[in-house]
């Protein structure tokens, strides 16, 4: 929002005082003030001067609000609390949010971080749903109108030129409304805007938020309109670090065709999440289970209706198992390796009884002379963590260790997903090997950048219990 302005007090009835401008719209000017009646901040859409003699143009205002009465009862939407007239002038009372705009992060940060955008879209595209729900098409989805409370969470606002099932329509076809920006391909050319054109501005506004520009960004409206229409959809993984698999989400977000697009924002969403999930999975957090202490006994929630398949498995891994044994005993020419005493814990369940087993495994190492990894030089930050994943899906954690110790050094504060991925997997494998050295700091700073997940805080939990 912009910087409060003193204003004359005569443009609104009385029981709204301290009027201050905050910020300026299509069909109106915007103001903070204080409702005295009920004792709050609240946000008054005052219609422009210059369009209050147009009956047309009032209708508009007035259908604005209506629409955007429908939906005063979900969580995302900004809620309108009156609608009136005062001095020939209608206005419209919202509920007063404080936090500004995503325009406003956006001209002052740039691109946002991840965890916060999927946040952020997915409160929008609540709000967008209920709208599509109830008949409602906004039309103009963009950062300027997704505002911000005093807890960071979005709430859609601005239907003044929102399209409302049910009520006479003042929009013909062949009339472009909207921001060209964020317009969809049937919008640029004139067509009815339907739900699919408003989750086609989301997708936008997402683009925008995980790389700091629009996608077809020009210093031209009207070029920027018809790249909507002609050009190609521009990889999203290029532009920004995010993971590749995202491109694929928004191929179709973008679609020029709207019956191509997902059917819901939440669907749109749902898909970005397992994106950004399945990279996560190729080199970010482990997806096996966490450490546990040499003892512990892992039991399943609710035991499998049938039990072969653990059986079989169980079978599998112990044929491996041997395998391994077999080769370090003969390796080298048969000399014998170092050996060790663990107890081995297995839960077997079998016709729906789980049973704990406990058995003294003797298993061979590595001659204590292997020469140390050291890790190539020049390599990046992203390519260290990802070899020393490898290293870690192979259970080398003493060769993953020096590989994430570096990953770590080159990503630390750049805020990437990467930096997160590294540290996480930094933590575990320390743990892994006994070292519980700076563990918690880097869950914690994985946290900070990732948002909270099951393996950080699993493997918070152990090392808590053991380091």
């Amino acid at each position: 929002m912009a910087t409060s302005v003193a204003v004359r007090t005569d443009l609104l009835p009385a029981r709204y005082r301290d009027l201050a401008l905050i910020g300026r719209g299509g069909m109106g000017d915007i103001y903070r003030a204080t409702d005295a009646v009920l004792g709050r901040d609240v946000a008054i859409k005052i219609l422009a001067d210059r369009y209050a003699e147009d009956p047309s143009v009032r209708e508009r205002f007035t259908r604005e609000a209506l629409a955007a009465a429908r939906l005063s009862g979900e969580p995302n939407a900004v809620t309108i609390f009156d609608v009136g007239e005062h001095e020939g002038r209608p206005h419209i009372v919202m509920e007063y949010l404080g936090g500004g705009s995503l325009d406003d992060l956006l001209r002052k940060g740039g691109a946002q971080p991840p965890q916060r955008v999927l946040a952020w879209l997915e409160q929008a595209a609540s709000a967008l749903d209920a709208a599509h729900r109830r008949g409602v098409v906004h039309r103009d989805v963009k950062p300027a109108n997704l505002l911000l409370d005093g807890d960071g969470n979005v709430h859609v606002a601005d239907f003044g030129i929102a399209s409302a099932g049910g009520m006479d329509s003042l929009t013909m076809t062949g009339t472009v409304l909207g921001t060209a920006g964020y317009l969809s391909p049937e919008q640029a050319q004139g067509e009815r805007a339907t739900p699919a054109s408003d989750l086609y501005g989301l997708a936008v506004v997402a683009f925008e938020l995980l790389t700091g520009e629009r996608p077809y960004a020009s210093e031209s409206p009207t070029a920027e309109a018809a790249a909507h229409v002609n050009a190609p959809i521009p990889s999203v993984s290029r532009r920004a670090d995010v993971p590749p698999e995202l491109d694929a989400v928004f191929a179709r977000a973008l679609a020029k065709d709207p019956a191509q697009r997902f059917a819901t924002g939440a669907e749109f969403v749902a898909a970005l999440r397992a994106a950004f999930a399945d990279a996560a999975g190729r080199t970010g957090p482990l997806a096996a289970v966490p450490p546990t202490a040499p003892t512990s006994v892992t039991r399943p929630l609710h035991p499998p209706r049938n039990p072969w398949p653990l059986l079989i498995a169980l079978l599998a891994a112990g044929a491996i198992a041997g395998a391994l044994l077999a080769y370090f005993v003969t390796r080298d020419g048969g000399s014998p390796a170092p050996a060790r005493v663990i107890t081995q814990v297995q839960t077997v369940t079998t016709q729906g009884k789980v049973t704990t087993v406990e058995k003294p495994v003797t298993v061979t190492t590595a001659p204590a002379t292997t020469a140390p990894v050291v890790p190539p030089v020049g390599q990046s930050g992203e390519a260290l963590n990802d070899a020393g994943y490898a290293k870690m899906q192979a259970g080398d954690y003493q060769g993953a260790l020096p590989l994430l110790e570096q990953a770590v050094s080159k990503l630390d504060g750049t805020g990437k997903l990467y930096e997160a991925y590294a540290k996480y997997n930094l933590a575990y494998t320390r743990f892994q090997l006994g070292n519980c050295d700076g563990v918690l700091d880097l869950l914690d700073q994985a946290e900070a950048i990732e948002g909270r997940k099951g393996p950080i805080d699993r493997l918070r939990s152990q090392a808590e219990d053991n380091c």
